[in-house]
């Protein structure tokens, strides 16, 4: 068994309450999931749910009294709505969120978008100054890497929301991706000032006298074009956007695969790029402790990944920041992108 990690701003790696009953497969991704993070990355890991199947789990990995485990009678169903979820403190959800808020820890989960951002919200709290929080996807670009941001933590902001969001992926583009100086825009129909629907216009209005290299407004081709570093919308469309990103990827190397124009193991690589293996889940900022939400279809070695993003960003504080602040939360300087991968993939 490999040693603790050490953390990007030193000291051991960041524990991480992980709801094991969250997701499409629950313990059977979950436990060996967090056992990867351990072995492999010196994570420790507490699974909070039934005690019985993640315990069988366990047994079959050779691995009883390798992570902690909490009882947790309930799971919430991946159809849930986010305030039903809330509103029962049994679940793994809402007591994997408890104990991580009481023992400082980051907490992870593969279960509904709604359900999490709900259940967080109302454990940890926003930040001050925080309106509502918003979930920030990294996407590979020919430059990097562009932050899209609300991926799906907040379908019907305000404009004052998404002038936040700007601030909050801006702040994420310098921890974790390492751009000193981000430009960020803001997603549109037309590139013109002006364009748009009424949200857009009015979050236009807004932006150019918040403290982000302000851009001005980008199209959906422009996504992945690496034309800014930060591509502020709201949370319904960020989720449409990032989804589509994930079938055009799929669908376009199985077309190239089919043609035969391209060896097969480089177009591996370039999808591992949009792969929830390779990235883990996307980060919840603007609250007081750090959430990252993995995709329900996560398998465990996108777990494992989860666990590593968020045990990093909890070491570095990036998503506790203010989002009125326009300087590193880590005293000991930014998480790059070599020793961190972006985050990808959102439920």
């Amino acid at each position: 068994m490999a040693g603790d990690r050490r953390s990007p701003a030193g000291g051991a790696a960041r524990p991480v309450v992980l709801d094991a009953m969250g997701g499409d497969r629950g313990p059977a991704a979950t436990v060996p999931g967090a056992l990867t993070a351990r072995r492999e990355h010196g994570v420790p890991v507490v699974l909070v749910g039934r005690s019985e199947s993640i315990r069988r789990e366990l047994r079959r990995h050779g691995a009883a009294r390798e992570v902690g485990v909490l009882h947790a009678d309930e799971a919430v169903p991946m159809t849930e709505p986010g305030a039903g979820a809330a509103a029962r403190p049994g679940t793994s959800l809402m007591a994997g969120c408890a104990l991580a808020r009481r023992e400082g820890a980051a907490f992870v989960s593969a279960g509904s978008t709604g359900a999490v951002v709900a259940g967080a919200v109302r454990v940890f709290g926003r930040r001050e100054g925080v309106l509502r929080p918003a979930l920030a996807v990294a996407l590979p670009t020919p430059a990097g890497a562009t932050v899209l941001i609300d991926a799906g933590g907040t379908a019907d902001p305000t404009p004052e929301m998404l002038a936040q969001f700007a601030l909050m992926g801006a702040a994420y583009a310098r921890n974790v991706l390492g751009v000193p100086d981000p430009s960020v825009g803001l997603l549109s129909i037309g590139s013109e000032p002006g364009k748009g629907n009424r949200l857009v216009r009015r979050a236009g209005r807004l932006l150019p006298a918040v403290p982000v290299r302000f851009h001005g407004n980008v199209e959906g081709h422009e996504v992945l074009a690496g034309t800014v570093d930060v591509v502020v919308t709201d949370g319904f469309t960020g989720n449409i956007v990032l989804k589509n990103v994930e079938g055009c990827v799929r669908t376009t190397l199985d077309l190239v695969a089919r043609a035969g124009i391209a060896e097969p193991r480089r177009l591996d690589e370039v999808g591992r790029l949009y792969d929830a293996d390779t990235h883990g889940g996307a980060a919840l900022l603007g609250l007081t402790g750090t959430v990252v939400v993995a995709h329900g279809s996560s398998t465990p070695a996108a777990i494992a990944r989860a666990c590593l993003v968020a045990s990093d960003l909890a070491a570095s504080d990036l998503a506790g920041s203010e989002p009125a602040e326009s300087e590193s939360a880590a005293g000991d300087g930014p998480v790059r992108a070599r020793d961190h991968p972006a985050v990808g993939t959102a439920p």
